[in-house]
């Protein structure tokens, strides 16, 4: 069986497409103007076949120069073609060619789906070593993989994948064309919508991790969780994350939202629409997050605070308490960005002192 996934194309010293990689297509430097609506500056016959930093490419290699300090390294770079932000002043080198675009981080976005190859097409059918449980439902236009298990109740929906492994528990429900990837665990009735991405190793719906002290003060009394996990559509949860079913109703993930590797969301959580969550951060029961919201890497995240719309959360910062939409926080505990700078500033000088 294959799934639908589509390709990244890796930083890599070598010449080549790294060893294992499908080859990558062809683009030719006027392919890339167009298609950017970018100024081209140099040949339009320029053919790159994959991209990298400019350190480390060859003259195949699309690369690209978002301000001074990249534009420097352009000489010396035998990439051939190079991305560059309007406003930054580089020199054409022979043979070789640039296009000037409004935002070469952006463009470069553009230019990689380019240049990725085809996206495998969902092959459907199940494989006859998956276990299908009788009342499961399958979508005919849904690829199920070797050794999945899709319980009684659960369903498929049509074009999803479902790669080798992957544990769809009773009554649990996967949307349209969603791609699941080796391992995953979709349990207690568990919700995934359209179009979501989920890799290798995560688990959905597992128990809250909930306990009191037992009266008679020996050991902890468990406290039992009846609720499920809900993902909307356009989600997509890096490898091994984990999102815990609530205590009774949802945990949910709002519609577009994009969460790291090794991210541990608690039971109960509400995260909102288009939030980024980046890896190994740890958010405790019943936090609300809304909209927008940008929390950096190993960040935690105190049980039933709320992150306003809009609000950024720096890298390795504790939230304890609650965040106003819109502001940026920072440090341990949490403070407003700036307060956390002065702080640091003022500790740098007492230590002249």
């Amino acid at each position: 069986m294959t799934t639908a996934t589509s390709q990244t194309i890796p930083t890599a010293p070598a010449a080549h497409a790294p060893q294992g990689l499908a080859p990558a297509r062809e683009v030719t430097s006027a392919m890339l103007a167009e298609r950017l609506g970018g100024r081209l500056v140099g040949p339009p016959d320029v053919v790159v076949t994959r991209a990298d930093a400019l350190a480390d490419a060859d003259e195949r290699t699309l690369s690209f120069i978002r301000d001074a300090a990249f534009a420097k390294d352009w000489a010396a770079s035998r990439a051939g073609v190079a991305l560059v932000s309007e406003g930054l002043s580089v020199d054409a080198a022979p043979g070789r060619a640039l296009v000037f675009v409004r935002d070469a981080d952006l463009a470069m976005v553009e230019a990689l789906n380019m240049l990725a190859p085809a996206a495998r097409q969902c092959t459907p059918g199940i494989d006859p070593r998956a276990i299908i449980e009788p009342g499961a439902m399958i979508d005919p236009l849904a690829s199920i993989g070797p050794f999945a298990v899709v319980r009684a109740g659960a369903s498929v929906g049509e074009g999803s994948s479902i790669a080798s492994g992957v544990v769809i528990d009773a009554g649990s429900r996967v949307g349209r064309f969603t791609t699941i990837h080796a391992n995953v665990t979709i349990a207690n009735a568990s919700v995934v919508g359209d179009h979501c991405i989920i890799h290798p190793g995560v688990v959905i719906g597992a128990d809250g991790f909930g306990y009191r002290p037992a009266p008679d003060g020996r050991g902890l009394v468990k406290i039992p969780h009846l609720g499920n996990a809900v993902l909307d559509s356009h989600v997509e949860i890096g490898a091994n994350t984990c999102i815990d079913r609530a205590r009774f109703g949802s945990t949910r993930i709002g519609a577009g939202t994009k969460i790291d590797n090794l991210v541990q969301i608690g039971h109960n959580c509400r995260i909102g629409r288009s939030v980024v969550i980046c890896g190994c951060t740890g958010i405790a029961g019943s936090v609300t997050i809304g909209d927008g919201v940008q929390i950096g890497g190993n960040c935690g995240i105190a049980d039933n605070v709320t992150i306003g719309r809009g609000a950024r959360i720096a890298a390795k910062t504790g939230v304890m308490h609650d965040v106003p939409e819109g502001i940026t926080v920072a440090g341990l505990p949490a403070f407003p960005g700036r307060d956390y700078l002065r702080m640091i500033a003022a500790l740098r000088k007492l230590a002249k002192v």
